[in-house]
């Protein structure tokens, strides 16, 4: 199984994380699934176990920690932006960068990075990094199993 890794940009209170999960598949491939909001519950547990439900420009979903929230995505592009925004009931809104990246033929990688809220300690911001790893492992066995 392959594990996916993070790289913090900086040691002893990190701003930022880089979750990476390398996926045997094409990066087009991986972007389609991966930008269709009616697919998030699927694989990003993190954020979903149910329908998103569609709401003039954003949608709206129940998190598993914050409960209702909304979310709106980045635009359909060729360049695999997967970003995406969620602003839980009375929470300031979060940004969230995504990318997938073709990597070799038949091959990308995912890249989530991850930002530190202002509220964060270390260990909350820890058990967010290994969630998302998670749920990116769970998209890649989605995209690998075809």
């Amino acid at each position: 199984m392959t594990q996916a890794t993070t790289t913090p940009t900086n040691e002893g209170g990190a701003l930022s994380r880089v979750i990476t999960q390398r996926v045997n598949c094409e990066w087009r491939d991986a972007y389609a699934l991966a930008s269709d909001p009616k697919r998030l519950p699927d694989w990003a547990s993190g954020l979903s176990k149910s329908a998103l439900v569609p709401h003039g420009d954003h949608w709206v979903v129940r998190t598993p920690e914050s409960g209702e929230a909304r979310m709106r995505f980045a635009p359909p592009n060729e360049f695999g932006v997967l970003d995406h925004w969620v602003a839980p009931e009375g929470v300031p809104e979060v940004y969230l960068p995504f990318r997938v990246i073709g990597v070799a033929p038949g091959v990308c990688e995912l890249q989530f990075t991850l930002l530190r809220q202002p509220h964060m300690d270390d260990a909350a911001f820890a058990r967010d990094a290994d969630w998302i790893a998670r749920d990116l492992q769970a998209l890649r066995r989605l995209l690998e199993a075809g």
